[in-house]
């Protein structure tokens, strides 16, 4: 089995489309059959199967015509290792970027000049 943390994207990809696949088989179900259930072309689910090429919705309807929603119930959970993550998790905050007029005005302020300069009025 593929150990993750040392595979790159496409070989990640290659990997789930090799386990969807090995899931089929073992339920007994032809890629006919589960691109019916999955509402996907065959040509679609030999792609994921073979390269792992689809998008992200082809492959959650072919997993979820698997049956495997309960497999992908603990993906990404936020798994906390001590109690200052926990506080750090309880306690972070989306934050907006500042507006491109703020930054700007920040830059003047600190004499950094602008990128492009101010073109002329006519």
């Amino acid at each position: 089995m593929l150990d993750f943390g040392f595979a790159n994207e496409q070989e990640i990809r290659i990997e789930l489309g090799k386990r969807l696949h090995s899931h089929r088989l073992a339920q007994g179900l032809s890629q006919v059959e589960l691109a019916k259930r999955a509402a996907i072309g065959v040509s679609t689910l030999k792609l994921l199967e073979n390269k792992g090429q689809c998008t992200l919705e082809n492959f959650m309807r072919a997993a979820l015509g698997l049956g495997l929603a309960d497999e992908m119930q603990s993906l990404f959970i936020l798994k906390i290792k001590s109690i200052s993550q926990m506080e750090q998790a309880e306690q972070a905050e989306r934050v907006r970027a500042p507006r491109k007029s703020a930054v700007a005005k920040l830059k003047q302020r600190a004499g950094v000049s602008p990128r492009r300069p101010a073109k002329p009025r006519v």
